[in-house]
């Protein structure tokens, strides 16, 4: 049976464990929303007011160069892009992921002309699925977006495809896809793939170039840490780029924008697919976030993942028998890094959690999400979350009036 003296011995042991340090933590939270927001990091806040202290203020518009500033969309992309097995200049940080998913699903449809689908599951993150409607209707001329059950997919892939856009974890109970498997059906119906990373980077091992990915786009404000509204990122095969266009042809996406010509021609490389100025303090947040994972073993994240996931469902089990239903996969090799849990009264369990100190979110209706973040969550926090949730439930705490409000954000 597990205890929490185990817990803390694989504390003990833990190579990941001196991370945590990196990160600023209010006292007494265990924090399980990293998959929704990442923890900061203490170098994102000293780079920012450098930025500010002296970038900004003092260099002024000089920073563009002597800073860098102009050439950190492919250097921070480069550097999200070792994490995710691309190679190198297949990586781009900028923009939100839902204007990249505009982006590369344009260029996707664009690369298979008379195709007239876009095929997608029904439990998709909803932005990629509006931005899929979007721009079917935006383009018109018979493209649609077809969306099935996850089961469903592979079957669904054929010949009418032009693209196939999944998220590669499913936000709601953190089902994994097998990334090599799909891709290579979609490829041998003649489909491109594009993967959403946005709960899988940082999250666990990546490997795009390996298993040959089209396309790709993510997110830096999750596992990355990069801080609320930190800049996506994009990937595109080098394969795919001499042909890659955007219908958002700003002006950093020209071959020479300080020129100031009034023809539009694309960049080199990837670079073609930036639209307008690079939000500065943003990105160097990012940027430096990124160096937490200077040396980091993303396999060993992995593992630590697998276990802190395993020993809560264990705990939830073992304390609370019948109590939730278990929504995400139980074997370790379907789920990303998160636990999701399905109560009817999701949404004030999960208010009396956060006024003990535990963070998670909720998803609608009715399930409790516990994102596992192996750079700063410990074993112990893992018994201890478990240990408040259990002591919730027997007190039914959670019926206290002021736990049924609900926010704008869950």
């Amino acid at each position: 049976m597990l205890t929490r003296e185990h817990l803390l011995q694989l504390d003990r042991q833990d190579p990941l464990a001196a991370l945590r340090d990196q990160f600023v933590l209010p006292a007494g939270t265990i924090y399980l929303d990293g998959n929704s927001l990442g923890a900061m990091p203490r170098a994102a806040a000293d780079r920012v007011r450098r930025t500010l202290d002296h970038d900004w203020s003092q260099a002024l518009v000089r920073s563009w160069n002597s800073a860098g500033w102009v050439d950190l969309p492919q250097r921070v992309g480069d550097r999200i892009g070792r994490l995710i097995g691309a190679r190198e200049g297949e990586t781009l940080a900028c923009d939100s992921t839902s204007v990249n998913l505009f982006k590369l699903l344009s260029l996707a449809v664009k690369l298979r002309p008379g195709r007239k689908l876009i095929l997608s599951d029904c439990e998709n993150f909803p932005t990629d699925l509006y931005i899929a409607e979007g721009l079917s209707a935006l383009l018109g001329g018979g493209l649609e977006l077809r969306s099935v059950s996850p089961g469903e997919i592979e079957a669904a892939i054929d010949e009418r495809v032009a693209v196939v856009s999944l998220s590669h974890v499913n936000y709601r109970n953190g089902a994994l896809y097998d990334m090599a498997a799909i891709t290579q059906r979609a490829h041998n119906a003649g489909a491109l793939m594009l993967w959403d990373l946005a709960h899988s980077a940082g999250a666990l091992p990546i490997h795009l170039a390996a298993c040959d990915v089209d396309l790709a786009v993510g997110c830096g404000y999750k596992y990355f840490n990069g801080g609320p509204g930190a800049p996506a990122f994009l990937y595109i095969a080098q394969r795919l780029q001499a042909q890659a266009s955007t219908p958002l042809s700003g002006w950093f996406g020209h071959q020479r924008p300080f020129d100031f010509v009034p023809v539009y021609a694309p960049a080199a490389g990837i670079s073609r697919m930036l639209a307008g100025t690079p939000a500065i303090l943003s990105i160097v947040s990012l940027d430096a976030a990124l160096d937490v994972w200077t040396g980091v073993s993303m396999e060993q994240v992995r593992a630590k993942s697998i276990l802190q996931c395993e020993s809560f469902v264990a705990l939830v089990e073992q304390w609370m028998p019948g109590v939730f239903e278990l929504v995400s996969p139980r074997e370790s090799a379907k789920r990303g890094s998160q636990v999701c849990l399905r109560h009817a009264e999701a949404w004030p369990i999960m208010q009396a959690l956060i006024a003990r100190g535990v963070i998670g979110d909720v998803r609608a209706p009715d399930i409790l999400r516990f994102g596992f973040t192996p750079l700063y969550l410990s074993y112990a926090e893992v018994w201890d979350a478990a240990s408040t949730l259990r002591e919730i439930i027997d007190a039914d705490s959670w019926r206290q009036p002021h736990y049924q409000i609900r926010a704008k954000v869950t």
